[in-house]
């Protein structure tokens, strides 16, 4: 496996609560996401340049940024 680097995120109680849950199924937060992420990635990797396009989230000015 890849060398593994640490971020760090913000989440809203319920979807805290939510992950939590899923330790009861046998999932830990970090493996959920991982895998999550993988895929929805994968997903993006196999659009056409035009699809990427539309897909990717436009880069905004954050209000409090200098």
């Amino acid at each position: 496996m890849a060398k593994l680097v640490r971020i760090v995120i913000q989440l809203p109680l319920d979807l805290k609560t939510r992950l939590d849950g899923l330790k009861q199924q046998g999932y830990t937060t970090s493996g959920f996401i991982r895998a999550m992420l993988e895929r929805e990635l994968a997903k993006i990797d196999d659009q056409s340049p035009e699809q990427k396009s539309l897909t990717l989230v436009p880069t905004i000015k954050r209000a409090n940024s200098r």
